[in-house]
This record gives structure tokens, sequence and C-alpha cells, in this order.
């Protein structure tokens, strides 16, 4: 003859139970049985308050009212059954342990019941598992209550770091734009001026020394005025008005005639209308790239590739370079491909990177639909409306 478990120490009860009395809901029609689990919760030492209800609409009543550490049912009821029982309490959300009690439950019942869910089954002629079973089951709730609310908590820091990374990104764009206006409209004009006073004075002097000296300066504000274009146009380049796919071309020109790295630009739309972020996402993303090609791949040749099929606009920018290595994916201070997934997060889209011995491909995808949900609501990032191409400075 078996012998029954034996009754679980008071501390461990207590440490599992907490310290207010279980509060469990019995779905049971036989008074008999019902009085017979009190026994057993009290012979194994543990403290319960115990509700015990008959019938669906009692129990339905009685899981809108209450707060249960426990749910324990009979599998036979009266029109009801301990299945449907366990099916209205998963329906509610709750995390509450539910332990099916019959008299004739079948192994493959048992089965099918613990897969829906239910945390164990007994049978009536035996309950000296009650206690340890329910204990054992509202540990297992409450773990994963915790866990679930841990999932919570992180995904809403993920999210308020995603909405950190999104008003960091705008507010820089803001920033760059602002000391882009203020380049253009104070250095540039201070420039510029000035280039019209030395020309003013080369014109009017007949002395070879003042000529030379107004020459090394025009050439030396020359200078400053191109620093000044290229400092600007990275800051906030006032050709991605004009559109991205203009922006793209004059980036590959330039990237080609700065480094002499041949660059090759294709886009399967000569002009698009995108939602207000989403130029300046894909622009960065392709300047990072190339920043990139020009530092580090020892590259050739760069294609690069904008297409709008589907509803999804991708960016591809490949290179025939040597490569990087999971060292160069992996350092610490790595930012810049960071820094692209933080871009791309902001307007719903995302980065994917491939390298190899023969080159990398990095490919930006953003959904239109989704970035133009997102743009609705950040202010768009303009130098504004009276801005002219910078590209004038200095015209004689």
């Amino acid at each position: 003859m078996q012998r029954p478990d034996p009754a679980p120490p008071a501390a461990a009860v207590a440490s599992a139970a907490g310290a207010r009395p279980l509060r469990l809901l019995h779905l049971e029609d036989a008074e008999g049985d019902h009085q017979l689990l009190l026994a057993q919760l009290a012979r194994g030492g543990l403290a319960a308050d115990v509700l015990r209800v008959e019938t669906q609409a009692q129990y339905e009543d009685a899981l809108a009212r209450g707060a249960w550490d426990a749910v324990i049912s009979d599998y036979n009821l009266p029109g009801f059954s301990g299945m449907a029982a366990l099916e209205l309490l998963r329906a509610t959300g709750r995390t509450v342990p539910f332990i099916l009690v019959s008299g004739e439950i079948g192994e493959d019942t048992a089965v099918e019941a613990m897969r829906r869910g239910a945390a164990d089954y007994l049978l009536k002629h035996n309950l000296a598992r009650l206690v340890p079973a329910l204990l054992h089951a509202v540990e297992a709730a409450r773990a994963e209550r915790a866990r679930r609310a841990s999932d919570r908590q992180l995904a809403q820091s993920q999210q308020r770091l995603r909405e950190l990374a999104q008003h960091l990104q705008t507010s820089i764009e803001l920033e760059r734009a602002a000391i882009a206006r203020e380049i253009h409209d104070d250095v540039g004009g201070s420039l510029t001026a000035l280039k019209f006073d030395l020309a003013w004075i080369a014109r009017h002097s007949r002395e070879s020394e003042v000529l030379n000296r107004v020459s090394v300066a025009l050439e030396t504000v020359t200078h400053a005025i191109e620093a000044s274009q290229r400092i600007m146009h990275n800051l906030r380049p006032a050709i991605l008005e004009q559109g991205l796919v203009a922006a793209l071309q004059w980036m590959t020109t330039r990237f080609e005639k700065r480094t002499g790295i041949a660059c090759r630009f294709r886009t399967s739309h000569e002009s698009m209308q995108l939602p207000a972020l989403v130029p300046l996402v894909a622009y960065r993303a392709a300047q990072e790239a190339l920043t990139n090609v020009s530092k580090h791949a020892q590259a050739k040749f760069v294609s690069i590739e904008l297409t709008l099929a589907g509803g999804v606009l991708t960016l591809e920018v490949t290179d025939d370079g040597r490569g990087l290595s999971e060292a160069d994916l992996a350092k610490a201070r790595s930012f810049g491909i960071r820094g692209l997934h933080e871009r791309a997060s902001t307007v719903g889209g995302w980065v994917d990177l491939t390298s190899g011995p023969g080159g990398t491909t990095l490919i930006l995808s953003v959904p239109i639909a989704d970035a133009a949900s997102r743009a609705a609501q950040v202010p768009p990032v303009r130098l504004g409306d009276d801005e002219h191409d910078p590209s004038a400075w200095g015209t004689l």
C-alpha cells in the first residue's frame, strides 16, 4: 500500500502561501467532497479561505468579483464540466492556477487538461498531494506573474528608449538645421562680403605687393567659403529639399570626385513622394555607408540603388572592398551602424548588413505607410522656405 505524502512543514507552507490565507475558489456540487477538501487543507497545515460554487453562473460571477490564488474544480458537474471551467478562466487572461479533481478522470483527459493550461490534476480518493500541488501551483503562478510584469516593464523601457532615440535624432537634425542656417546667414554672408571687398581692392590697386597680398587673401577666403559650404551640406544639405533622388545623385558624384572610387547610382523612379522623415533617414544611411567605404573598405567600386516597390522604400549600398570582420562589428565604440539601426527605427524601418571578403552590402528598408504615420507625429526638419543654395556664395 502506498503511503500518502507527508504534510509539508509549517515554515514551507507559510513561505509559499504568504502572510495572508490563500483565497481558493472550489467548483464542486457535492458538499461532502467539499468538506473532504477542507479537511485535507487543514491536515496539511494550510490556512485558506475557500468559496464553494456549484453552477456555471456562480462560477463566472465569482471569477468576475474576486481575486483568487487558485481554482480547484471537479471534472463532472451538472450541465457543466471542469474543462469548460478551465476555458472560462483562461478567457479572463488571469494567471491563476487551475487544479482539476475527479473521481474518474482518465489519463487522456488529464493530459488534455494539462495541455490546455491546468496546473495539476488529482483523484478524489487520493488527495494526499493536494497541499503540495496547490503550493507548487501558487508559487509557479506568482513567478509567472512576476515574469510577465518584468516583461511589461522591459517592453515599456524599450519603448521609452525608442521614443528617446527618436527624440534625440529629431533634436539633432533640428540643431544641425539651425547651425547650417547660421553658417549660411552669418559665416557665409560675411565671407562673401569680404571676398567682394578684396576683389574691389584688387581692381583699384596698382601696387604689386598689395595685389599679391590680396590674391593670397582671396584664395584663403575662397577656401573658407568652400569649407563652410561643405560643413553646411554635411549638416543639412539644401539639395535634399529637391528630393531624395537628386540628393543621392549629388552625393554619388561628390563621393566619386572626392575619393576617386567609382560610384554608380540607380533608381526605380526619377522622383519619389515620400513622408517627411524618410528622405533624411535614407540620406544619412547612404552618407554613413559611403563614409565607412572611404575609411575602411579599400574598395574600388560602390553601387547605390534606390527602389520603391510594394509600398517599401529600399536603399542598397554595395562595395567590393575587404568586408567587415566580426571584430569590426563588435567594437564597443562602433556607433555608426548602431546609429543607422536607431535612425531606421524612427520611421518604422530596419537595416540589414551583410559582409564578406568580396565586399559589404547595407540595405535600408522602410515601409512607407508606417513611416507616414510616424512622420505625422514629428515636426518637419527644414531650413526654412527662404533658403537658397549656398553654392552661390562668393560668386563675383
